[in-house]
């Protein structure tokens, strides 16, 4: 009688320990790479580790870049008798610890890929009735992030499936970062804050400026789509819990005021800045975009706030994003193929966030502007800004009272 009651307390208290996200893990957007864009399931050993060799020597990680994630495919076709994952023998021969230490052993921290369905979207073994076992797989190698996807899931619930990861994560007791991959269809921003510290809000990118590539069933989207596909959902990220736009297209094939565009616009968001080109042969123009320290700091302000549409006319749009310290980050977006000549007058500019409340009257504060892709002193607000800015383009400034 005495070891049944010893046995139904224990069971009590085991039931009593409440599962949750693992705490402060993305105070600001994770930064990395992940390997779908460019390689989709042709990733490699040696194709990690290589990546981790430039991460320390071209200075991504200086920059602030320290997750590297392989995505679909790393994994055997099938699972082992007992029904573990197993790494695919040819591409990882080792294994994946062993990868994991290599990028360990660099300073960085190793990301991996599943997915809540049956199988993953490349047809590879998915978690689905296998989360805790997969948790405790991870956690044997160690992995930091989980980017979980929504492929084949047939008409389960997505918060209890994703909810049911992150138990298992936190019951493997070691802190992963938990990327959700839902694609915005079931809102996840409604509910993901205790479940995840980002998920996606959209549909996969492609690399194009404004372009819709259809596949049938689903599309992939372009840079403008993926950034005005989603309405009023700036309200619910903050530190540890981001809205993601998906993996940039960086170095992909976009022009160069593209590309600077689009690491403008992801930074305005404080969107995870995940790399998604093949960084071992970057281009010095598409490395200087992707680390410019400047549009970096905007990305990780610690008030984690996305930008909001301040005024749109003809081809510009303006977006504005409060900062700490009562600084503000300003993007000038020309939407269109033609130059445009900005005349913007600063005194005649109240602004006023919509959802946070964060103000400012330039008619009564002078600041200090900073171009942030020149590095140059652009004057005061005391005065009208004046610039040409060429075709699908930006001029991104930071404010700043010093």
């Amino acid at each position: 009688m005495k070891n049944i009651i010893i046995l139904v307390i224990l069971l009590i208290g085991f039931n009593n320990v409440k599962a949750q996200k693992f705490d402060n893990l993305a105070p600001t957007p994770p930064m990395g790479w992940n390997s779908w864009n460019t390689f989709q399931t042709n990733i490699t050993a040696e194709l990690v580790k290589s990546i981790a060799d430039k991460f320390e020597k071209e200075g991504y990680q200086k920059a602030g870049y320290n997750y590297i994630v392989m995505d679909d495919g790393w994994m055997a076709k099938e699972r082992d008798a007992n029904g573990n994952l197993v790494a695919d023998k040819v591409k990882f021969p080792d294994g994946l610890k062993v990868v994991a230490d290599y990028v360990h052993s660099k300073g960085l921290k190793f990301g991996i890929y599943n997915c809540a369905g049956s199988q993953t979207c490349g047809g590879y073994p998915g978690s689905r009735g296998h989360e805790y076992q997969d948790a405790l797989y991870y956690a044997s190698i160690g992995v930091d992030y989980l980017k979980y996807d929504w492929c084949n899931t047939g008409k389960i619930n997505a918060e209890e499936a994703y909810i049911t990861m992150r138990d298992a994560l936190y019951s493997a007791k070691r802190p992963v970062v938990f990327s959700l991959c839902e694609w915005g269809d079931n809102m996840p921003w409604a509910w993901a804050e205790k479940v995840g510290h980002l998920w996606r809000t959209t549909g996969d990118i492609t690399p194009c400026w404004d372009c819709e590539e259809s596949h049938g069933t689903w599309s992939s989207w372009g840079v403008l789509r993926i950034f005005d596909m989603r309405k009023g959902i700036r309200k619910y990220q903050g530190p540890n819990h981001f809205n993601d736009p998906d993996m940039m297209e960086i170095g992909n094939g976009m022009s160069e005021s593209e590309d600077r565009g689009h690491f403008s616009l992801w930074a305005m968001q404080a969107a995870p800045l995940m790399l998604g080109n093949d960084i071992r042969s970057s281009s010095k123009v598409t490395h200087d975009i992707v680390t410019n320290k400047d549009v970096i700091a905007v990305d990780q302000d610690a008030l984690g706030i996305q930008c909001f549409k301040l005024t749109s006319k003809d081809s510009m749009d303006v977006y504005v994003k409060p900062l700490a310290n009562q600084e503000w980050a300003f993007c000038f977006l020309n939407r269109g193929k033609a130059s445009f000549d900005l005349n913007f007058d600063w005194v005649a500019l109240k602004v006023i966030d919509p959802d946070f409340g964060y103000k400012v009257d330039f008619s009564n504060e002078v600041y200090q502007i900073k171009n942030l892709w020149t590095g140059k002193n652009e004057g005061k607000t005391d005065r009208q800004l004046k610039n040409k800015i060429n075709g699908h383009d930006v001029l991104m400034l930071r404010l700043s009272k010093k």
